[in-house]
């Protein structure tokens, strides 16, 4: 068995909307589910009778109506009537059931996750992005668990469609993080060991819900909804690749302190590339920049060489200029990852991040990934400082790299 513990980099901050939704999760277990989970079914709830028409279409003959009965609390009818039934559709179903759980190891492993790996998503999104990225995943979820089980009038309950949600976007934005993780295998083994957090996430989609999934129709007997799981990883997995196309685009480029004394004049009907390439050449860094930028990231692509988007990158970081600094960095990653000029471009997309924009793990990934492209000494020197300067900023420590 593994437990997830912690992950790295862990930027310092109060993510205010994780916590307030797993207070909120925690919340209605407490007030909720377990007050009436110990409360046993009213025989005359006029829900019941439906309850039990669905719970016995399925079981064993040899399981008699009054074994049922006796197991069924009045929060199994509860979550009857919120949980969300693929063949009884109801929108307020599809946001309450987020929020109920079947016990408390349900509601504990889904905040364990949501603790853990949620806070790097909503200081990325910020508060109301994120906020929305949840619930929207949550309900991809629910409807991905909904076109499988069409016809299923059994309830789909719990957080875990959403947090899959946050898994997919934590697996495109940070897979260089670490994660911090409890091998248990009790009474033999039990250590603390460190693994990348593509490989722990990739194992969560691939080994635990994409495979038992494809195996078992979806549920594998257990309860446990693998497609709702899947539905959210991907939706997350989506919207987060969408995101980052839409940082390929960048606002429009102020003017600097000080305009250049004798501006290029870019002809509406002139070849982008040679005109940009001309602006360049004559130290008209405004005009290539604001002409570069105003393309679509799609008619961008190689219309410039490495050399001259890393220059144009870099005079926007100098004139602070981050989004859009950031924007030119990006695309030269796009048309040239493995480029001599890749390992600087990931130098100054992080310095760019961690100085103008404050997004540090974002950072830290590029920063990682120019030690992997064999850099020039200054880059690589440059490159350990800033992840020594990210170290200090973390909440908690993840052993050395």
């Amino acid at each position: 068995m593994f437990i997830p513990l912690s992950d790295a980099p862990n930027p310092k901050g109060i993510p205010f909307v994780n916590y307030a939704l797993i207070l909120a999760n925690v919340a209605v277990y407490l007030l909720v589910s377990l007050p009436l989970s110990m409360t046993p079914a009213d025989p005359g709830d006029p829900a019941l009778q439906e309850y039990l028409q669905v719970l016995t279409r399925d079981l064993p003959s040899h399981i008699g109506v009054r074994q049922i009965l006796a197991q069924i609390s009045q929060y199994d009818l509860f979550v009857f009537e919120y949980g969300f039934r693929p063949a009884a559709p109801n929108l307020e179903a599809l946001f309450l059931s987020l929020f109920l759980h079947a016990g408390f190891l349900h509601l504990f492993g889904n905040m364990l996750f949501l603790w853990i790996y949620g806070d790097n998503i909503e200081i990325r999104l910020g508060r109301w992005r994120y906020l929305i990225a949840y619930l929207s995943t949550g309900v991809a979820a629910t409807l991905f668990h909904a076109v499988v089980f069409r016809t299923s009038m059994l309830p789909l309950v719990g957080a875990s469609g959403a947090i899959s949600g946050v898994l997919g976007f934590y697996f495109v934005w940070f897979p260089r993080n670490r994660v911090r993780m409890l091998m248990f295998f009790f009474p033999f083994v039990m250590r603390v060991i460190e693994l990348p957090a593509r490989l722990v996430l990739g194992f969560y989609i691939l080994l635990d819900n994409l495979l038992p999934f494809l195996l078992s129709t979806g549920t594998g007997g257990s309860g446990v909804a693998f497609g709702a799981h899947i539905g959210g990883f991907f939706a997350g997995l989506i919207a987060a690749r969408w995101i980052n196309h839409r940082q390929l685009m960048a606002p429009d480029v102020a003017p600097p302190a000080a305009e250049p004394a004798d501006p290029i004049v870019l002809p509406a009907d002139a070849d982008p590339s040679s005109a940009i390439k001309q602006a360049i050449a004559y130290g008209d860094m405004l005009s290539a920049a604001r002409a570069y930028l105003a393309l679509d990231p799609r008619a961008s692509r190689y219309l410039l060489e490495a050399p001259e988007l890393l220059q144009l990158a870099n005079w926007l970081a100098s004139q602070y200029q981050g989004r859009a600094a950031l924007a030119v960095y990006l695309r030269l990653l796009r048309d040239y990852p493995s480029a001599p000029a890749a390992a600087a471009a990931h130098l100054g997309a992080g310095i760019v991040q961690l100085e103008q924009l404050g997004e540090i793990t974002p950072a830290f990934q590029h920063f990682v990934d120019a030690l992997d492209l064999n850099p020039s000494p200054d880059v690589a020197a440059a490159a350990r400082a800033a992840l020594d300067k990210i170290a200090a900023r973390q909440k908690r420590q993840i052993g050395p790299r």
